[in-house]
């Protein structure tokens, strides 16, 4: 039931774990770390939930320490970056491992997705994810932020479920409004950076953060960062 919108959209990131959505069943499982937001390496978050890698953010080491890479996978992985979509991810791991071990490998390796404008093929690539629930993901488009993806999707599953799938998923942050906390929720942000997001506004367009944020990082990250973001007209 999709619907316009012109909120501030809030940031969440994803780790993963159990499995099994409404029924549907496709691959695997995996989380990423404390609060919200998807880090470099593995490890348990404080629910005792396998941590997924970030795929744009870990080291080759931390590449090979996920199960089914592949050194020669992980060097694959990181001469791809940055990874703009999931499929461009999977494109490159399933090309290096195949298409079952690369379905394996997001337990525990995962690029964060975004709701609003996510295809259905990679929203299945999403472990426990089948057509039904892929559905449903789809159906409440454009999602204003991850509230309301918990309240629509917590009609068809139970609140672990709702949490463990929000873990996948992020909606963007508005450049002009995001708080401290939404800025430092994006993958891979420092302080540092969180306060030259917040310098330059008001921005006025997207290619003013580009020009700004390239004054200190280069452009494979600026175009990193920019997936996190968005920026309201008229906000």
């Amino acid at each position: 039931m999709s619907r316009s919108h012109t909120a501030t959209l809030a940031l969440v990131v994803i780790p993963l774990l159990s499995a099994g959505c409404a029924g549907d069943s496709d691959a695997a499982e995996s989380e990423p770390a404390a609060a919200e937001g998807v880090e470099a390496r593995g490890g348990m978050n404080a629910d005792g939930m396998a941590v997924l890698s970030n795929p744009n953010l870990a080291t080759e080491d931390e590449l090979t320490a996920v199960p089914g890479i592949t050194a020669e996978a992980a060097a694959a992985v990181a001469g791809g970056r940055p990874y703009l979509r999931a499929a461009d991810l999977h494109a490159v791991l399933a090309g290096a491992i195949g298409e079952e071990a690369a379905l394996g490998a997001y337990r525990a390796l995962w690029l964060p997705i975004n709701l609003n404008d996510v295809t259905n093929d990679e929203i299945l690539l999403i472990p426990g994810v089948g057509d039904r629930m892929a559905h449903e993901f789809e159906e409440y488009r454009p999602y204003l932020d991850m509230g309301e993806f918990r309240m629509e999707i917590g009609k068809y599953v139970d609140e672990n479920e709702v949490e463990r799938l929000a873990r996948y998923v992020y909606v963007p942050i508005d450049l002009n409004t995001a708080t401290r906390d939404e800025v430092m929720a994006v993958p891979g942000m420092s302080e540092r950076m969180a306060h030259e997001f917040e310098e330059y506004r008001p921005y006025t367009d997207l290619d003013q953060f580009r020009r700004e944020i390239g004054k200190y990082v280069d452009e494979n990250e600026v175009a990193r960062f920019e997936r996190y973001v968005t920026l309201n007209q008229g906000g």
